[in-house]
């Protein structure tokens, strides 16, 4: 691993759409000159011998505390669950206390990103509850501000609480004004940690 400060972009995916906003979030990461660690999630089971491969088969590596630990700043998505993050990022999250007390992530920029079925299906309370162990935390958080013109004029995902996604019944796949204000988040989550680096 680098030394190099980096932005994490951690996120759980089910069907790809959410993913596929953490790889354009990367990209405008990489805009800002920071480097970007894409780090996912394992799934999670009700059955206490379910278990997953220390590694995945396929995709992005799982997050560690040490992702979180070392961070500049961070981004944040999931798709949305009854008008919540999912289980198995949850989880992840719930699991970070021992950084809490220590205070690793105070001042580091975040920023919240999702993905939906359909337009009104809980997308901002959503990224509005993703924020709250973020601010737990000590963490900045950053949003889209309608300086991004394509707030103005998406029909379908985007919102200035976070970048997000509207698959539609039939599975829609992202569309460009999402991933370019995915890409967007990014570049300015990781402007904000250099900034914010500088300051100390």
């Amino acid at each position: 691993m680098s030394d190099e400060p980096f932005v994490l972009i951690l996120y759980y995916s089910r069907n790809g759409a959410t993913r596929r906003l953490a790889e354009a979030v990367a990209r405008g990461v990489a805009l800002s000159g920071l480097e970007a660690r894409v780090r996912t999630v394992p799934a999670v089971s009700s059955h206490c011998e379910a278990t997953e491969p220390a590694i995945p088969d396929e995709g992005h590596l799982y997050a560690e505390d040490a992702d979180l630990r070392g961070c500049s700043g961070l981004v944040m998505g999931s798709p949305t669950r009854f008008g919540n993050m999912a289980a198995p990022l949850k989880y992840f999250i719930d699991g970070s206390a021992g950084l809490w007390m220590t205070g690793a992530m105070i001042g580091k920029p975040a920023a919240v990103f999702t993905s939906s079925a359909s337009l009104h299906g809980g997308q901002e309370t959503t990224l509005l509850t993703m924020m709250l162990p973020l601010l737990h935390h000590g963490m900045v958080i950053a949003g889209l501000p309608y300086s991004e013109a394509a707030l103005n004029s998406t029909t379908t995902g985007g919102t200035p609480y976070g970048a997000s996604h509207v698959s539609g019944q039939q599975g829609r796949d992202v569309d460009e004004t999402e991933l370019a204000l995915a890409k967007a988040l990014g570049e300015r989550v990781g402007r904000l940690a250099k900034k914010l680096d500088q300051a100390e």
